[in-house]
């Protein structure tokens, strides 16, 4: 495990604060930094998010996807707890909580923006911070290489439709042209600019070579990652000390969704009979959210003062502390799981 994923909760800790406490002492600049957009997409959160997320999406060889039926029960699983559950349960609890319960101590004027970026934040399955989960609890990495690759394939063309549902039946009025403009910058070029890369690399060097590049551009993800937090917690650091409650209250529907859909996804796998090392990151990949995506599609469709930029920069500020504590309970629920997962399979198929 490196350094970065050891303390991952405290450099993230350490980017709150610094980004807060530079937002208030450079106000300035952070305006115009946020001023420097095109069809309302802001392009120092687009650049810092391609460099973040290529990297990742490096590791990706979309031929996984034949893999898909060796551990088709926890693809079925993830799958329907990310596409027929996350989004829609997610849109029910903001609306129970931030529409309704919360109202009275929540700003009038915001609360449709809020549920709006709930319910951004969940539309879309974590990406780029997946693989760092699925190591963390042992998880087998085709497994994990075949469902990112899978929800990557789905989101291009499922993300907009499915937020423009859910807002819509929250009568919310949807910008279609920015979200489709903002899944296309944050998904599609991404996505194609990596796979364009990977397979010149090992066409020209092999899997050496795709390592090798690996290695140098890891310490860029992590860079644009801290930067990408610094800026955003920049951004709303205001909002952030001026609405402590809110910011509390925003928190609940997030941790219920987490907690909620990850559990979830981990019983119905050992229903299933999936193996752990399956279960696992399916868990995790079903909870988590793609928030890099979900922060800049807020900002872009909302702006960055707006109330759904606020909820999905909760999202971030809970996710990492969040997804460590399910880790932990993945971890240490292997006995259990495995004393009840009588049906479960090895990767090649065969009965444990």
């Amino acid at each position: 495990m490196s350094l970065f994923e050891r303390y991952l909760t405290l450099w993230v800790a350490l980017c709150i604060v610094a980004g807060i406490a530079l937002g208030h002492a450079l106000p300035s600049l952070f305006h115009a930094v946020g001023a420097a957009e095109i069809a309302r997409v802001n392009l120092p959160v687009a650049v810092l998010i391609w460099l973040m997320v290529i990297p990742m999406l490096l590791r990706i060889d979309f031929a996984a996807l034949r893999r898909v039926g060796r551990h088709w029960r926890g693809i079925g699983v993830t799958l329907f707890i990310n596409w027929a559950v996350k989004p829609f349960s997610m849109a029910a609890l903001a609306w129970l909580f931030v529409g309704t319960l919360f109202r009275p101590h929540l700003p009038a004027d915001q609360i449709d923006s809020y549920v709006a970026g709930l319910i951004i934040l969940a539309a879309a399955p974590c990406t780029a911070m997946v693989f760092v989960w699925s190591n963390l609890t042992r998880g087998e990495p085709h497994f994990t290489l075949s469902q990112v690759a899978l929800n990557d394939a789905i989101m291009v063309v499922a993300f907009a439709p499915i937020v423009g549902l859910l807002l819509g039946l929250s009568a919310i009025t949807v910008p279609w042209g920015t979200l489709v403009l903002s899944v296309g910058l944050y998904i599609v070029v991404p996505v194609l600019v990596a796979q364009l890369l990977r397979r010149r690399l090992i066409a020209s060097g092999g899997p050496a070579a795709l390592d090798r590049m690996l290695a140098r551009l890891g310490p860029v993800s992590l860079a644009a990652l801290l930067a990408t937090l610094v800026l955003l917690f920049g951004f709303q650091g205001g909002q952030i000390l001026a609405q402590p409650a809110a910011i509390a209250l925003l928190a609940v529907p997030i941790l219920i969704q987490v907690y909620l859909n990850s559990g979830l996804a981990y019983l119905m796998n050992r229903i299933a009979g999936e193996q752990h090392c399956v279960a696992g990151p399916s868990a995790l990949i079903g909870a988590s959210n793609f928030f890099e995506l979900a922060v800049a599609a807020a900002i872009s469709l909302f702006g960055f003062d707006s109330g759904a930029a606020l909820a999905t920069v909760v999202g971030v500020l809970i996710e990492v502390p969040v997804m460590l504590s399910v880790v932990w309970v993945v971890n240490r629920s292997r006995g259990w799981y495995e004393r009840g997962a009588t049906g479960a399979t090895d990767p090649d198929g065969r009965s444990l």
